[in-house]
């Protein structure tokens, strides 16, 4: 049976997945040899510019600008940014890679997040289980921050008063990554694509501008080369990939199903950081999904059938 646009719009936000599983362990281990703005500016730079310039030679880079509704290229593009902005450093100032994989199962929220706001930002219909969703994968985070501590809220207190930022910057691109893929469909949903390569243009500008006020480490070398290129080409398709299954696919669906990206994500982390995650951290991570699962049981898209 032929795909449906439909269909192959869901398709391409399941391999965005697959390869999103991939940046947190790539962006520790860059940020660690030459800073976080340094790698995620030439990353971005790199993507922004060879997207861009694919859309000019084909002569489609003025009808972005043109066609697309001004609330997507502008607020959508901000949450992109800085989406980007506060993952990479949360990633790059966690104390250690112990905690480069607390910051990114924070990240992992975002899932939860986005069939939560689904509900007030494209009025789907919610069931009651959406709230105990939202507070299982709450908790889940819980746990994930008191890992190497008793579970008590003073030592979840302690954890984060001891180095908030990369927390508070993991959440806050939890929040804005969440906003982004419900108002992409709202605001983007009709249109024929969209505007990812000129948002990964600005991040790699934006990125680069912070680096001018921040000394960071230069220890280069054939790795962190490779390290960039990777992060410049294949994780970045998967922002087009998920850009056109949050305007044209299942989006409930491929955001149900990104609640694998916790697990992939931190079994990737482990292997290529060489970190052993603790207990705490893999229980927190199954609430995270379980989390997700519930948030997307208690949703129904009646568009969806329309």
């Amino acid at each position: 049976m032929a795909m449906t646009p439909r269909s192959s719009a869901t398709t391409a936000g399941f391999a965005a997945i697959l390869f999103w599983s991939t940046t947190v362990a790539f962006a520790r281990s860059m940020a660690e040899q030459v800073g976080p703005l340094t790698s995620g500016a030439l990353a971005y730079l790199i993507s922004g510019t060879a997207g861009c310039g694919y859309l000019a030679a084909r002569g489609r880079l003025r009808a972005k600008f043109t066609t697309l509704d001004r609330r997507y290229l502008l607020g959508c593009g901000a949450l992109f940014v800085f989406y980007e902005f506060c993952l990479f450093l949360a990633v790059g100032l966690a104390a250690d890679r112990s905690q480069s994989l607390e910051v990114g199962l924070i990240n992992y929220l975002w899932p939860t997040l986005t069939l939560a706001f689904s509900v007030p930002l494209l009025r789907m219909r919610a069931r009651v289980w959406l709230v105990p969703g939202v507070l299982v994968a709450t908790f889940g985070v819980f746990l994930v921050t008191t890992q190497n501590r008793t579970v008590t809220w003073q030592t979840f207190y302690l954890n984060l008063t001891q180095n908030r930022a990369p927390y508070l910057l993991a959440l806050g691109a939890a929040v804005s990554w969440a906003l982004y893929s419900n108002l992409s469909r709202k605001w983007a949903g009709q249109a024929e694509s969209g505007a990812v390569s000129v948002f990964m243009l600005a991040t790699g500008l934006t990125l680069a501008g912070a680096r001018l006020f921040v000394d960071e480490p230069a220890n280069w070398n054939g790795r962190v080369v490779l390290e960039i290129l990777y992060m410049a080409t294949a994780p970045n398709i998967a922002y087009v990939l998920w850009d056109l299954a949050m305007r044209k696919g299942d989006m409930v669906l491929v955001a149900a199903g990104s609640y694998f990206t916790p697990f992939l994500s931190t079994v990737v982390s482990c292997l290529y950081l060489a970190v052993a995650a603790g207990m705490k951290l893999w229980i927190g991570c199954a609430l995270i999904v379980a989390g997700a699962i519930v948030c997307k049981v208690s949703l129904r898209d009646d568009r969806a059938a329309a």
